[in-house]
C-alpha cells in the first residue's frame, strides 16, 4: 500500500518576535506594483526593479510575503535547486531596504484544480444575484481549505485554481525547509 503524499498551505508567520515586516512591492518611481500577476501560475518577464521597503524594521526571515506574494533569501532559492524545483517556481530579484544580499519573489509556476469541495470547511461560490458574471461559479470563499491528492501529481508548489491567494506545497517540501532551518514559514496541511 503506498502512502498519499501530503499538502500544506504555506504562509508567513507572523507571530516571529522582533521580526521585519515588508512593505507593498513598488517599482520604478515608487509606483506600486500589480502584485496579481504573481498568481497566475506563469513565469513573467518583469524588466522593471521591483523595491520593498521595511516597517517596522527588525529580524529578516528566510521567508516572508509582501501583500501575499512570498519574498525569500536565497537560501531558499539553493534548496529550491538541490530539489529540483527549476520547472516549478520562478524566482524575480528584489530589492529590500537595508539588505545587501539578494532577496526573491516567489513565483509557482502552477496552478492546479484540485480543491475538495466537500472536504472543506465552508465552500461559497459567486452567485448570479452577485452581479459578478465575470467570476459567477467560481470561489468566492474557501474555509478550512482541503485538497484532493489525486489531482496534483507530482506538483511540489502550486496555487489552487479558483483559489490562488494560497500557496501550497508538498510534504517534500514542508519538511526539506523545516530541515534546513528556513525561518519565517508557517505550514497548515490541507
Amino acid at each position: 500500500m503506498t502512502t498519499q503524499m501530503k499538502y500544506y498551505e504555506i504562509f508567513d508567520d507572523v507571530y516571529v518576535p522582533g521580526r521585519w515586516h515588508l512593505r507593498m512591492p513598488l517599482g520604478t518611481e515608487d509606483e506600486l506594483f500589480d502584485t496579481w500577476r504573481f498568481r497566475e501560475g506563469r513565469v513573467l518577464d518583469i524588466q522593471e526593479p521591483i523595491h520593498l521597503s521595511v516597517k517596522p524594521a527588525g529580524i529578516a526571515l528566510d521567508f516572508s510575503e509582501s501583500m501575499g506574494i512570498p519574498v525569500v533569501h536565497r537560501r531558499v532559492v539553493s534548496l529550491f535547486e538541490r530539489l529540483g524545483m527549476q520547472k516549478e517556481v520562478q524566482f524575480i530579484p528584489v530589492e529590500v531596504e537595508g539588505q545587501s544580499e539578494p532577496w526573491f519573489i516567489l513565483n509557482a509556476l502552477q496552478v492546479i484544480k484540485c480543491i475538495d469541495d466537500a472536504r472543506c470547511e465552508e465552500v461559497f461560490y459567486w452567485l448570479p444575484e452577485d452581479n459578478r458574471p465575470d467570476k459567477e461559479g467560481g470561489y468566492r470563499n474557501v474555509r478550512g481549505l482541503k485538497v484532493d491528492p489525486a489531482k496534483i501529481g507530482d506538483a511540489n508548489i502550486f496555487r489552487p485554481w479558483g483559489w490562488k491567494v494560497v500557496l501550497i506545497v508538498s510534504e517534500r517540501v514542508k519538511l526539506a525547509m523545516e530541515q534546513e532551518g528556513i525561518t519565517g514559514t508557517e505550514f497548515v496541511e490541507v
